[in-house]
This record gives C-alpha cells, structure tokens and sequence, in this order.
C-alpha cells in the first residue's frame, strides 16, 4: 500500500462506456416496437384516408346519377304531355299549329305545383331559348340553367328562385322542324344532406377501422418481438453472473444468435483462462532469475552490486505492476462477472479496524443495499481496500466510507461512486498530482511500494471508471472512485 496521498483526475473515463450510456439513454426514441407500430399506423391512415375519399366520391356519383334518373323520369312525362292532341282548348288554334305541341298538364309530381318547392320544370324554344312552358311552382321566377352548347342531354347544378341550388337535367327533343330544350330542376338540399351524412358515417366506420388495425398491430408487434424480449432478459443474467449462458428455447429466427452468443462467451472465457496463465507463468519465469540476482548482489558489496540490486527492484515493481494491469485487464473482459459492494465493504471495514485498533481509527460505513459492481469481487477489494488502507495510514481517528449510485442520461443505476474520507493532514494539490504517480512515495517513513494509488487509478481506468482526489471536509484527504453497477 503506498502512503496517504490525492490525486487530479488519474484520466477520462473510458470511451466505450460513455458511448453505452449514450446509446442506453437513447433506447427509448429507437425502439423497434414503436417504429414498427408509426410505420404500420401512418400507412394503415393513409390508406384509409384514400379509401375514404374513393367512398365518398362513387356514394356522391351514385347520388348525383340516381338523381338524374328521378328527373329524366320526370323530364319524359313532361315531354309524353307536350305531344298534341287532336285539339286543346287551353291554348288557341294558331298557337297549337305554331308550337306543334302543347302544355303538359299531367305532370304527377305534386310539388310541381306547389310555388317554390324547389321542384320545377320549363320548356323552352330550342331556336330563340324563349321560355314557353314553366311549371306553377316558379311563380314567375327565373330558373338559371347552362347552355346545352350542342349536346343533347346534360345533367348539372343551376341556380333557383332565393339563390338556392338546384339539380338541372336538361333534354334536347324535336317535333317537326322545331326544337325544344325540356329543364326538370330539383333542390339538392335533401342530397346535400344524405351526403354529408355519408361522410361522417364513413369516416367514423373508418376511423374505427383505423384504430383496430392500429391496435392489432400493436400486439402483433408486441407478442412477435416477445422473444427479443427474453433474450435481453436472458443476456442480462448472463451480464449480471446470474447465469452462465443465454437460453436458447427462441423462435428459429433468433435462435442462432443465442447459439452464437453462447459460442462468444464460451471463447471469451477461454481467452481470459489463457490470457491468465500466460501471465502466471510470465510472472514465475520473471520473478525467479530476479529473486536470484537480488540475492547475488546482496551477498556482493562494491558499487556494481549496489547498482544491480538498486535496479532489480526497479524491475520487479515495473514486472509487478505490468503483470498486476494484465491481470486487472483479462478479468475486466470476463462477461457475467458481478459481485455485491456492501458486503465486500464490510469485510473490509471489519479487517481494517482490527489492523488499526491500536491507534484508535473509527471506520464507519454506509452503503445502500442491492448495489452491484460489474467485475471481479478481488478487484473490488483490491480498489477499495488500497483506499481504506491509505486513508487509515494518515487518519487521526475518523475514516468513512460511503457509497452512492449514479444516475447517466436517464440510464438509472450503471456507475456508482465509492468515497474514502478520513480526518488525517491531506496534501495539497501538487501533492495529490504526484500521488498517483508509479511508485511515487510522498513519505518514505509510512511501509508501502507506492503502487496503491496508480494500481486503483489504472484499474479504475480499465472499467471505464476514475479516481478523482480532492480535500475532505473532515479536512483529511477525499477519494472518489468510480465504478460500473449493475
């Protein structure tokens, strides 16, 4: 353990993690199930809007063409009673031999008779366009109705008496040489109001269809992404080290990837084993030939063999600490390795009080219950207990440890904080810059190898965390260690 020191931040965290967080943070806007559902729902509202102009536009043509047909009726009983009779004693000889035809008088239509109905007829002279015959519901009115302009029928919306609008069938007939355009007019207020009411009714059919379809789509897409669901659940107990491999009980379509998912976790642990005996082994191959010529040089004396032991120290806290970093690195890429915080703490607590009781040092703690560290519980202890340790070593009597969770981007417990305070002198700010330096020992009369600090700081590094050193209120020093959390 190195002597009471601070530090700066040892480095930012790790690139990666920040990436994950902000990735996690933005879940929710990239959801599969919701993109599926717009998708479906803007294209299903699309498509029913477009069905309900096409209904509505073959219900008005429906309408508008049995309108017609009522007034073509009416228009060919108009023109069955224009043909002459023999005699007519309504209208004058010579008119009758003028006209060729005479008055229609049967017309069965009662509001025909009724003054401004809204049903009305004319005959008019197909040469001049002078109105010959007009039915008794126009009173005198005009009736406003288009040109035929060469057609022989034609069927559109004209203007009544009041302004009000009429439904206008007009037909071209000829009687001799003479030529007369019959005008049966009928108001469309009654249409109007059957077609709006169309309307509504088929855009409220549509809406509910529309909200159906929605809905189905939803739990289609609901109960279709349920497995992807699951194996989330079943990768993070993988993560979490609640268990050792995902299930792979999936539909056919997903699951190859547990399959292949289990294959990658099955490799990275073989990796990291062997990673890890590579570095016992290197260790063991290292620490013999130096244990050797540190003996040799002791046994020496003369300059050269003060040299030669100065310098094989030196290698053996370098092979110490590079090993120490190897290690630290295989075991931070193991997946579904994950430890309890508080009772490592405790542990902790519990082992340093003893070792200090002599000096009275009071350790309290405080840890909220649940937390988990994402990595090897020695690590843990290994981080913690160097800051426990340290801050024991210059303590005057008081030294806390507390633990809190850290909240990211909306993203709840994925970092926690770990803080060591105690009451002991603390170091000013160039003292805690050079703490963290390898093997930098600010006091050589405190035991240590002035590893402690850059050990927690590289390792923290390596879980993408950091170690911050900063002066406490007990007016002691203040370390801040940040880690992963499950």
């Amino acid at each position: 353990m190195t002597n009471k020191t601070a530090s700066e931040p040892s480095g930012k965290p790790a690139a990666p993690l920040a990436e994950r967080l902000k990735l996690a943070s933005g879940w929710r806007r990239r959801s599969l199930s919701r993109r599926l559902v717009l998708v479906a729902a803007g294209w299903s509202v699309l498509a029913l809007a477009i069905a309900w102009v096409i209904l509505v536009g073959l219900y008005r043509t429906a309408s508008e063409r049995a309108f017609d047909a009522q007034l073509e009726v009416y228009a060919k009983t108009i023109l069955s009673e224009m043909v002459p009779d023999a005699t007519s004693a309504d209208v004058p000889r010579e008119t009758q031999a003028m006209l060729a035809v005479q008055a229609p008088k049967g017309i069965i239509e009662p509001r025909f008779s009724l003054p401004l109905s809204g049903w009305y007829w004319t005959v008019r002279s197909g040469e001049t366009g002078r109105i010959l015959f007009a039915s008794p519901s126009l009173v005198g009115d005009p009736l406003t109705v288009a040109s035929l302009e060469g057609e022989e029928a034609q069927s559109a919306f004209g203007t009544g008496p009041g302004g009000e609008e009429l439904r206008v069938r007009q037909q071209r007939v000829r009687f001799g040489n003479a030529t007369y355009i019959i005008a049966v007019a009928a108001g469309t207020a009654g249409f109007r109001a059957d077609l709006a009411q169309f309307t509504q009714m088929a855009a409220l059919t549509l809406a509910v269809i529309g909200a159906g379809l929605t809905g189905a789509v939803f739990l289609q897409v609901r109960i279709g992404l349920k497995p992807l669901v699951r194996l989330q659940a079943s990768l993070a107990a993988v993560r979490r080290g609640d268990e050792e491999t995902i299930d792979e009980d999936l539909p056919v379509e997903i699951a190859p990837l547990a399959v292949e998912l289990n294959a990658l976790i099955h490799s990275n642990r073989e990796i990291v084993e062997r990673a890890r005996t590579h570095v016992g082994n290197l260790a063991h191959g290292l620490k013999t030939p130096l244990s050797v010529i540190s003996n040799e040089a002791r046994a020496a004396q003369g300059p050269l063999a003060d040299k030669v032991s100065e310098q094989a120290a030196i290698m053996s806290t370098q092979i110490q600490h590079h090993l120490e970093r190897a290690r630290m690195a295989a075991q931070r890429r193991v997946i579904g390795v994950s430890c309890d915080v508080d009772p490592v703490l405790g542990r902790l607590c519990r082992a340093m009080g003893k070792i200090y009781q002599d000096r009275g040092i009071q350790l309290s703690q405080s840890v909220p219950a649940g937390l988990r560290f994402r990595g090897e519980q020695q690590d843990l202890e290994e981080l913690s207990g160097n800051l426990i340790d340290n801050a024991c070593k210059w303590a005057k009597g008081r030294v806390t440890v507390s633990v809190q969770p850290l909240a990211q981007s909306g993203v709840g417990r994925e970092l926690f904080e770990l803080v060591v305070e105690d009451d002991g002198p603390g170091l000013s700010q160039e003292e805690r810059r050079e703490a963290v330096k390898r093997g930098r020992r600010l006091d050589e009369t405190v035991p240590g190898t002035g590893l402690g600090l850059s050990i927690v700081a590289d390792l923290a590094a390596l879980y993408g965390g950091r170690l911050d050193l900063d002066r406490s209120v007990m007016g002691g020093l203040k370390a801040s260690l940040v880690l992963p959390a499950i």
